[in-house]
């Protein structure tokens, strides 16, 4: 389980999908008995102390309108794909539950920044500009080979990395039947490679809490 401050208060906990059921126990443990309603996102669970938790639903996974459906529905193995994109590379898979099952990557030289001035500035950002441009066409291309075939089968579209970079992939009009199998989440990794790969199935599935602690008494 990871966890980190939120924006706007509260933090985030992810939790994978087989420890749910326990989460939620601890959260009774601690801040008492809690009532349940769905939202668009999941649940939300509101306990007696005030606490609150909202519980997302893993990309792909049906709506349930209880805990125990909830964690049914996330440990049910879905097949997602999965498209991370930074600059000049790109890993795309395939992963069935926990099992990445098809997984490609790809690197291509993208010139750094340079210090130069006038028109050599100008003639290095227009060769790094096009050196990009190639590179997100290879990821396009790559997505193409090994996503689109998987279309009909996929619960849904995990991307990560560079959100700039994601989406001019995707705006590749072949992979148009992609676009709305896409999770709204963009997974923050770095520069893909096989390791970050494998290790975003697991993000991918894990199930993203916002927990909020009861706020603090007021003294009169």
């Amino acid at each position: 389980m990871t966890s980190r401050p939120a924006a706007g208060g509260g933090r985030w906990v992810e939790v994978d999908p087989a420890r749910v059921a326990r989460w939620v126990e601890g959260f009774v443990d601690r801040h008492g008995p809690h009532t349940t309603t769905v939202q668009g996102y999941g649940l939300l669970l509101t306990a007696a102390d005030g606490a609150t938790a909202e519980v997302y639903a893993p990309p792909g996974a049906p709506a349930r309108d209880d805990v125990v459906g909830f964690v049914a529905s996330a440990v049910a193995p879905r097949r997602i794909g999965l498209l991370l994109a930074r600059k000049g590379a790109v890993a795309v898979g395939v992963a069935q539950g926990a099992d990445l099952v098809v997984s490609k990557v790809d690197t291509r030289y993208v010139q750094g920044r340079t210090a130069a001035g006038g028109w050599s500035q100008h003639r290095f950002a227009r060769r790094r500009d096009n050196q990009a441009k190639a590179a997100l066409g290879d990821a396009a291309d790559l997505a193409v080979r090994l996503l689109l075939p998987e279309a009909a089968k996929l619960a849904a579209l995990v991307c990560g990395g560079d959100r700039r970079a994601v989406d001019t992939v995707l705006a590749d009009r072949r992979l148009a039947p992609l676009v709305p199998l896409r999770a709204e989440r963009l997974l923050d990794v770095p520069e893909p490679r096989h390791a970050v790969l494998v290790a975003a199935v697991g993000a991918a599935r894990a199930v993203r809490i916002r927990l909020r602690d009861p706020a603090p008494d007021v003294a009169e």
